[in-house]
């Protein structure tokens, strides 16, 4: 028999129902591989024995044939700025070192409400604002393919994990890409919901206008149980997705514009893989796009950071304030932020984000919407990233294409238009570089089309070969 811990999410599942596996195995193939693997540092808190009984319970549970939850006795991995009941979060900033939270985030209790186990707390960008988790205080997250680069972020703890076997599936967050970055550059599955799908108290915040979780793992279909969980509805099977004649977007403009040539041969490659399968693919561009969801994204973003943490601050009875956490910032670039961007000489003020609130944003989701119908669309795709992960302690800027560019707003210039309108998006594996980095697609779709775009993607992922596991 395999390893467990190379199965996806459904196959132990359904190990486990049948009697093949049982949780308290399945907990120790996955131990051992994290022990194979701590040079990683996907992990912040890792609890060996709060596994080992929590899989003897399931076990226990499964026994009295009481009737199973949807991801009963799975293991998965929670990013440290979701709060866990009796777990410490750290949202990856030392002045929350020691802070227990007094209940769970609604998407957390939901997911152990359905039987799923804890298996550890992962290392994130500090404060999740930021894509390289490479963490001043808890040291950077490697990616699992070439331990000298950056796994993404701010969900890197969690990809990396996912990519390396050490679980099969869990949540990380997403304001500006922190789901799907990690997930290209770790070579794994990572989904955006539509803003608002799931609830979004007990996450420590950046924005509430463009927060939320998402869902990580190795294949679509492990996503699309997480995400009927994660939504609170019934995990019902996904429509079948005929190809042909479907009508999938290519807006060239901003989303195509520099890339790295590896990746740009990859994503060309893909798109040509599509068309064989008989989508057509529609060349044209969003209107009003360049240059605007940059500045909205920012303009929301940084006038909420400070207020919308503080109120989670104030809320937590944690007595930290937020005064405190600036205090105690261990990352340069976080420092650079707030003294520039969310407290400094930069700051937005009131005016100027009532006006991207009132004006900006809703103008932005009209020009998404008259893209859509324009063109008759059932999502449109670009690559996620435009360029593989780069090496570690390249967090101010990275070469693209024979340019230095800022790494920051380079990593994020794809993902983050979906996160400034609310759409949903996905990130899918395409392959891997000369070099041996992967590569992801990501596939946008309209609001509130989460379960089509899961559909679709699991129709376009058997058009790609899987790609193989990380070599220790």
């Amino acid at each position: 028999m395999s390893d467990p811990a190379d199965w996806t999410a459904l196959e132990a599942l359904a190990a486990l129902r049948s009697g093949a596996l049982d949780s308290a195995s399945y907990v120790e193939a996955l131990l051992a591989r994290a022990g194979e693997w701590q040079d990683l540092n996907a992990f912040v808190g890792l609890d060996a024995a709060r596994a080992r009984a929590a899989a003897l319970a399931a076990d226990r549970r499964r026994r009295s044939g009481s009737p199973p939850g949807a991801l009963d006795g799975l293991p998965i991995v929670i990013k440290d700025n979701v709060d866990v009941q009796g777990w410490v979060t750290t949202a990856g900033t030392p002045a929350l070192r020691a802070y227990r939270p007094a209940r769970s985030a609604t998407v957390a209790a939901r997911l152990l409400g359905a039987g799923a186990l804890l298996l550890a707390k992962n290392t994130m960008h500090e404060l999740a604002h930021g894509i390289t988790s490479n963490n001043a205080a808890w040291g950077p997250v490697r990616n699992p393919y070439d331990r000298e680069r950056i796994p993404g972020g701010s969900s890197g703890g969690t990809a990396a994990a996912i990519a390396a076997r050490l679980a099969p599936a869990g949540l990380g967050t997403d304001t500006g890409g922190s789901v799907r970055i990690p997930a290209a550059l770790c070579g794994i599955v990572g989904f955006r919901p539509t803003t608002g799908r799931y609830p979004g108290d007990g996450i420590v915040p950046i924005s509430r206008t463009r927060d939320t979780a998402g869902p990580l793992a190795r294949s679509v279909a492990d996503l699309a149980l997480l995400d009927a969980v994660l939504a609170g509805a019934a995990p019902v099977p996904l429509e079948h997705i005929e190809l042909a004649g479907l009508r999938v977007g290519v807006p060239r403009r901003l989303y195509y514009e520099t890339l790295d040539p590896e990746l740009r041969r990859l994503t060309e490659a893909a798109l040509a893989e599509l068309a064989r399968a008989g989508v057509v693919l529609v060349e044209g561009d969003i209107e009003g796009l360049d240059g605007v969801s940059a500045r909205l994204a920012g303009t929301i973003s940084d006038y909420e950071f400070p207020r919308d943490l503080a109120r989670y601050l104030a809320a937590s009875g944690s007595g930290i304030t937020l005064e405190d956490v600036i205090a105690e910032l261990a990352s340069p670039d976080l420092k650079e932020t707030f003294a520039a961007d969310v407290q400094g000489p930069n700051a937005p003020t009131e005016a100027s984000y009532r006006h991207a609130i009132e004006v900006g944003r809703p103008a932005l989701q009209a020009a998404f919407r008259d893209y859509f119908a324009r063109h008759a669309l059932v999502a449109f795709a670009v690559p996620t990233t435009p360029l593989p992960a780069s090496p570690i302690g390249a967090d101010a800027a990275v070469e693209l294409d024979g340019i230095r560019v800022p790494t920051f707003i380079t990593y994020l210039r794809n993902a983050r238009p979906a996160t400034t309108v609310g759409l949903p998006a996905l990130s899918l594996p395409i392959g891997r570089t000369a070099a041996g980095l992967p590569v992801g697609l990501e596939l946008d779709a309209p609001a509130g089309a989460d379960r089509r775009l899961l559909a679709l993607s699991l129709a376009l992922e058997r058009l790609f070969e899987p790609l193989p596991p990380p070599r220790r």
